[in-house]
């Protein structure tokens, strides 16, 4: 397992980048826990994170990304009440439900972690992300607790301890109604005030 140690200097960044292109996994600093991150275009990769985690492949694994932009140019349909809520709440503790082109939907956010948002940035945007511990297990505050519990990974990304935090409320906003998954950090009563024109 590689390591690379906060703040990211550009050769490591780019070292990151091209692991995850190449279908690599990464234990990486959010804002609130360590998490294992897979490139989304590369099904290998996300199958290796399940088999790591020992993860029900049926949970789907949701997108970290480093801005609306990004989210957007994949293709997913955020509603004006999605984009004024993402506007107030990231990068936070906000994951957002949204629509697929395909039908489907994917829970996505952006972290409120420096670290995080660049090393998706410079994967093109989005990664795949849950936390970096074996199903049923605590998640990771810091590196060695990552390491330990994921050995296999790629790379670790060491950004010291985490506070783990409160986990990001889940929401669904449509024009007309907030649908809550998750409570969190987020009240429902602030989503709401987002569907008003």
């Amino acid at each position: 397992m590689r390591r690379f140690a906060t703040p990211l200097a550009a050769d490591a960044l780019a070292a990151i980048a091209e692991c995850l292109r190449a279908g690599g996994v990464v234990l990486m600093p959010t804002d609130t826990v360590y998490g294992i991150a897979a490139h989304p275009d590369r099904p290998d990769a996300l199958a290796r994170l399940f088999a790591l985690k020992g993860r029900d492949a049926s949970k789907p694994v949701p997108l970290l990304a480093d801005s609306m932009a990004s989210v957007l140019k994949a293709g997913l349909d955020a509603s004006a009440a999605a984009q004024r809520a993402a506007a107030s709440f990231w990068p936070g503790a906000l994951t957002l439900v949204l629509d697929r082109p395909d039908g489907g939907t994917e829970g996505v956010r952006v972290p409120a972690d420096a670290t995080a948002c660049a090393i998706c940035a410079v994967a093109g945007g989005l990664l795949r992300c849950t936390s970096a511990n074996a199903s049923g297990e605590p998640p990771a505050l810091d590196a060695e607790a990552a390491a330990i519990a994921l050995p296999e990974a790629d790379i670790l990304v060491d950004g010291g301890p985490v506070d783990g935090g409160v986990a990001s409320t889940v929401a669904q906003l449509a024009d007309t109604n907030v649908r809550i998954f998750r409570p969190g950090p987020v009240a429902e009563a602030d989503l709401k005030a987002c569907l008003q024109d």
